[in-house]
């Protein structure tokens, strides 16, 4: 028998969901801070984007692991979900502690490893968490909910890169001091975070038949990787036609997030890096661009629950992925830095949409045992698209757009316009209707 869900308050679903707030902070910093860290230590242009493999590559390996690993546990005194993103977060705070003594490029690009592997232990948990203690009314406010954090932990961190300098002059050891304020209240966030929401949130136990079902299944080390397959052997047809949006969306991102200081700094202050005054102006002002994006992406994150259950999530995720391609396409042609913040909060809407829409459109398709592997599988379609963006784009680059950054910021765009489109060919039920039927099926 399929037990109801409690109604949540606000307040619970925030509760729930503050431990996001870490995590993101964590990820805005390395985002934002970590290229910069690499140029400190003497990284040369074309080691970074192999710098940056580690992001993709543990989020591939680990989210959908730890998501299978998570559907197979259950404690009376820990729950299910809260134990993974207890260890991750203790795993982020330790690495972003460590990180600003690294005196070496490979001490830094290891933790860099180790921090991803850490938030992507306690991340994946976290969307599974929003499916199983919210019944399909309120996991709109739940995925957005956690769009608001992501908006508000990258804000932050942001700020941090460019209020800390101004307080944290001079160098300690090989890197700036500002680096160690910046990470600290990283690490601090991550943990404060975490331990708040485990404090607050209660997890549903499983029904006496899930326990003795979960009790009887063998266990053994290569069982979650065979749960994987099995989870994409049986996926839904929206996820796969989700799988070909998410391609294009985020092979469009990496673009902007690795082009967009340097398309700043030519189309603004005419300036490469070797303009070392005038690319560090650039460089500061896009980290406030990039801030701003975050800010809106907090500020309209609840707004678009509401449109999700009266147009549709795919309607409104296209509406999103279209205003944000406008803002990309409109980006490298700017001359006047500030209007650089208009077209970037477009941008700002289409994250919003992007950090949680998407779960709406297949939450309702996913059996709720799986609810863990599934959203880990979601996660492996993000960062398969940023793999392949880190060993192709280069070429792309030097052979069609000129090495320009300026013309990868459209091609982004581009990219944009064609996930839009492809968006409104996802066959997924509204949000609304997923409400009616999931209670008359007994979903």
């Amino acid at each position: 028998m399929l037990k109801t869900k409690p109604k949540l308050s606000f307040w619970q679903i925030l509760n729930m969901n503050v431990g996001f707030f870490g995590i993101q902070y964590s990820f805005g910093l390395q985002q934002s801070a970590v290229t910069p860290i690499y140029d400190f230590l003497g990284a040369s242009p074309d080691q970074i984007p192999i710098l940056h493999l580690a992001g993709p590559v543990t989020g591939l390996l680990v989210q959908p692991i730890i998501g299978a690993l998570s559907d197979k546990t259950w404690s009376p005194r820990f729950g299910r979900r809260k134990p993974f993103f207890l260890i991750g977060a203790i795993l982020c705070s330790l690495t972003l502690l460590a990180f600003p003594f690294s005196s070496s490029l490979w001490m830094a690009a290891g933790l860099l490893w180790i921090l991803d592997a850490g938030n992507n232990t306690a991340m994946e948990p976290y969307r599974a968490l929003i499916a199983d203690n919210l019944d399909d009314e309120q996991q709109p406010l739940g995925f957005q909910m956690q769009s608001f954090f992501t908006g508000l932990g990258q804000v932050l961190a942001n700020l941090s890169l460019f209020i800390f300098p101004m307080i944290f002059i001079g160098m300690t050891g090989s890197l700036p001091t500002w680096v160690y304020a910046s990470f600290f209240l990283g690490a601090f966030c991550s943990i404060a975070s975490i331990l708040w929401s485990i404090s607050k949130t209660k997890e549903i136990p499983p029904t006496d038949e899930e326990l003795a079902k979960l009790k009887s299944e063998k266990r053994s080390v290569l069982g979650p990787l065979i749960e994987i397959f099995a989870a994409i052997k049986d996926m839904p047809k929206v996820m796969w036609q989700l799988a070909l949006v998410y391609l294009f969306q985020w092979y469009a991102l990496f673009c902007y997030w690795q082009n967009s200081s340097k398309s700043v700094a030519l189309s603004v202050w005419n300036a490469t890096p070797d303009n070392k005054e005038a690319y560090s102006e650039a460089v500061s002002w896009t980290g406030l661009v990039n801030g701003w994006y975050n800010v809106v992406t907090f500020l309209v994150a609840f707004a678009l629950v509401g449109f999700a259950k009266k147009y549709s999530a795919k309607r409104v995720h296209a509406f999103c992925l279209l205003i944000a391609a406008i803002g990309f396409l409109a980006f490298p042609h700017i001359e006047n830095k500030n209007l650089l913040f208009f077209a970037i909060t477009g941008f700002g809407i289409g994250w919003a949409s992007m950090m949680g829409i998407p779960y709406l459109m297949v939450v309702s398709e996913i059996p709720k045992e799986r609810y863990g592997v599934y959203m880990g599988i979601i996660n492996m379609m993000i960062v398969i698209p940023m793999i392949l963006q880190t060993l192709s784009f280069g070429f792309i680059l030097k052979n069609f757009l000129n090495n320009d950054p300026r013309q990868a910021i459209t091609f982004a765009g581009v990219l944009l316009v064609i996930s839009a489109v492809l968006t409104l060919f996802i066959k997924s039920k509204k949000v609304s209707d997923t409400i009616t039927s999931v209670s008359m099926s007994g979903h």
